[in-house]
């Protein structure tokens, strides 16, 4: 379910405080959702009314937060932190993303990140923020072009892809975690 199945494809959701209250209520009362087991938001950076209103709307047995490495993304991430640890809502790890890339030419891996951050990005800046709060590093997603057209398509990657595939497996390993 997505806030872009309520609006026109090219159509900004420019909603706020009430509309956006009643849209995520609506999201979070009003759709069968079936027998789940684990059910994933993907929320926007920040700390906000949307953030809030859920922690306060449903029991949340945890989060898992997914950050890049570059330094102005993890100043986000760690007000998220703040604000999961005020509402005890258990922070149950930390997944790095688009941490690096890999050449399909030459196979060389460099990170995306500049390796020289404060935080130490493309391959230490999640894990260093990680270090530092005490939470659980769960693993890196790569920047692969094919997970951006799985998503684009509406495809997870463990659908789009073989069995086996690499991109399959990095997302196995997370979801063991």
């Amino acid at each position: 379910m997505s806030m872009g199945y309520l609006v026109g494809e090219k159509a900004p959701v420019v909603w706020r405080g009430l509309m956006v209250m009643k849209a995520l209520q609506q999201l979070l009362h009003d759709v069968e959702w079936g027998g789940l087991d684990i059910l994933v938001l993907d929320l926007p950076p920040g700390t906000g009314d949307t953030q809030l209103t859920i922690t306060q709307q449903i029991c949340l047995d945890g989060a898992v937060i997914v950050s890049t490495p570059q330094d102005i993304a993890l100043k986000d991430t760690v007000k998220g932190i703040n604000m999961f640890q005020q509402v005890n809502v258990p922070i149950l790890g930390m997944i790095q993303n688009m941490s690096s890339f890999t050449c399909p030419v030459c196979s060389h891996t460099t990170p995306i990140f500049s390796p020289h951050s404060h935080h130490g990005g493309g391959g230490g800046g999640v894990e260093h923020a990680c270090s530092q709060h005490g939470i659980p590093f769960l693993g890196d997603i790569p920047l692969h072009a094919s997970i951006c057209d799985d998503a684009d398509r509406g495809m997870p990657t463990v659908v789009a892809e073989p069995a086996g595939s690499e991109r399959v497996e990095v997302f196995m390993k997370l979801a063991k975690k």
